[in-house]
């Protein structure tokens, strides 16, 4: 399937989704939005990972502000649950996505980013939420992902002033897991994918869904939850032979 704002190739069940509007610094326009959902709702079952990664000099610069227009409070709300829904995609869409980032994760740019799961920053990365100067607020998520990675009180103090952090603030901060020279995110973000896809799927799959729903549960709804999730990945077929062919190798 073609595609007019993102460029997408699947290679050994890893897929490379690339945000392609370089001239925009890859800011996500409706279509662009369009794209990424169509992407993640085509992608087959013998897709394992995704590797997503923006054309040009920045991953994203955040909400299209060509495309601001007046809307009514209904509206707004509309377009804010449409922007949690295709994140919601990448992040419990039952597949690893791993973000390769550089240049501008802003705004919009940043709720894409920290819907990922694991995310590789070159050092020439920047992080931002400028929707305080616009007169806006964040509707993509950053509510939640960020404020739950760098601390609501840091996550105000962003809004509030447009502090922009660094690559080395934002790996010490949590919102990149690997900081590397811009040459070498792209590489390292495959050769973390193709790690990944090495896993159990069941494994990956309850390292997706099963973390993130247990942290917004009670202790004792988190425990169950956790036992629940262990019992059925531990129980497979495919655990049981992992487990074995790593007792073998132990004995010989």
């Amino acid at each position: 399937m073609n595609y007019e704002n993102i460029l997408l190739s699947i290679e050994d069940g890893i897929a490379h989704l690339r945000l392609n509007r370089p001239a925009k610094r890859n800011a996500v326009s409706n279509g662009l939005l369009q794209d990424i959902e169509a992407a993640f709702d085509g992608l087959g079952a013998d897709t394992t990972v995704v590797v997503i990664s923006g054309e040009g000099a920045h991953f994203s610069a955040g909400l299209d502000l060509s495309e601001h227009q007046v809307r009514t409070p209904f509206e707004v709300l509309q377009h804010s649950q449409w922007w949690h829904r295709v994140f919601h995609k990448v992040q419990f869409g039952g597949r690893p996505v791993v973000a390769a980032l550089h240049g501008a994760v802003v705004g919009g740019g940043l709720e894409l980013a920290t819907s990922t799961h694991v995310r590789v920053a070159g050092r020439s990365t920047f992080y931002q939420l400028p929707e305080g100067q616009r007169g806006i607020f964040v509707g993509g998520g950053a509510s939640v992902r960020v404020s739950k990675i760098v601390g609501a009180d840091r996550m105000t103090e962003m809004m509030l002033t447009g502090r922009r952090y660094d690559a080395e603030d934002g790996y010490r901060l949590g919102l990149s897991h690997y900081l590397v020279d811009d040459a070498e995110v792209l590489p390292e973000a495959f050769r973390l994918a193709r790690q990944i896809a090495t896993n159990a799927p069941l494994s990956n799959w309850a390292s997706i869904n099963a973390v993130a729903n247990i942290g917004d549960m009670s202790m004792a709804n988190g425990l169950y939850t956790e036992s629940m999730a262990a019992a059925l990945a531990q129980s497979s077929d495919e655990a049981n032979k992992r487990m074995q062919d790593f007792l073998n190798r132990k004995k010989g």
